[in-house]
């Protein structure tokens, strides 16, 4: 799939919600959107521990128009368990997050790929990669976390091993 055949998967949709472990492709793919699509793309930095992070995604998903989240709460219930051994949100929280999310007539996008393509990106990008295993061990995780959430959202999944990730120019992008 490349991302300009995303265009049929995307409908009517207001709320992109890409999300993945670090080089699977989400800012590129966001930003795409952004230049194809309109929509206002919004990455998720980490949230202070002193944050209240669901009143922090509750506020950012009042943001009018067309919205496309670069990493978002999800990465909480994967990244805080092997960082810091428990997440900061509980799934009775992702869940009201994920609500939120579909009200705005939302997708959630599960980006994945092979860890030895992640480790690959991660090198070329920052100069340095976590271990195969790890990288493993996340993109196990953010599958089951979009498997668990499929029951209650919708879920697209797409490999970006088999994507076209070319960035666009002129993005339109905020950090929250």
């Amino acid at each position: 799939m490349t991302f300009p055949d995303l265009a049929n998967e995307l409908g009517n949709r207001r709320t992109l919600v890409l999300d993945g472990c670090d080089g699977v492709g989400k800012t590129t793919m966001a930003n795409d959107l952004a230049a194809r699509y309109g929509f206002t793309v919004v990455h998720s930095l980490r949230t202070p521990d002193h944050q209240d992070l669901p009143d922090r995604y509750r506020t950012l998903l009042t943001q009018p128009g067309l919205l496309a989240l670069d990493r978002c709460f999800l990465s909480e219930l994967v990244y805080g368990p092997l960082l810091r051994g428990t997440s900061r949100l509980s799934w009775a929280q992702v869940i009201d997050l994920a609500d939120t999310v579909t009200a705005r007539q939302g997708l959630f996008i599960h980006l994945t790929t092979t860890p030895d393509l992640v480790h690959q990106r991660l090198l070329h990008r920052d100069g340095t990669a976590p271990a195969k295993d790890e990288i493993s061990e996340l993109l196990a995780g953010y599958t089951r976390v979009f498997e668990a959430l499929s029951s209650y959202a919708p879920v697209l999944t797409i490999d970006t091993a088999h994507t076209t990730l070319l960035p666009p120019s002129n993005i339109s992008k905020t950090s929250a």
